[in-house]
């Protein structure tokens, strides 16, 4: 499993993924499931479900990734298709975007 973790962590620190921050020491677990989602390709966020079990990383997909509304949006809808088994990914997103919104006011 660390092998893993260091294999994902390697190919975000190659792609610059960490541009807008300072380096950690070690890459928490919310940010080694968000980065790879969005930087890296398919085999890569595969990989994330040896690491991490489906409910956790779909709650991190959902809050972080999912509220962005349309810059994530075609992202989201294959995630949302191909990983985390929704029916209807438009209306899911909608509706979580909705909530979130709904949340800060």
């Amino acid at each position: 499993m660390n092998m893993v973790k260091e294999i994902l962590s390697k190919k975000l620190i190659e792609r610059n993924s960490f541009w807008s921050f300072k380096m950690p020491t070690e890459i928490p677990d919310d940010i080694l499931i968000e980065k790879p989602v969005i930087f890296l390709d398919i085999e890569d966020i595969n990989q994330l479900f040896k690491l991490f079990p489906p409910k956790k990383i779909k709650q991190i997909w959902r809050d972080r990734l999912v509220i962005q509304g349309d810059y994530y949006y075609r992202l989201n809808k294959l995630l949302a298709w191909m990983y985390f088994d929704v029916k209807n990914p438009e209306r899911y997103i909608k509706t979580t975007i909705r909530r979130h919104i709904n949340q800060l006011v």
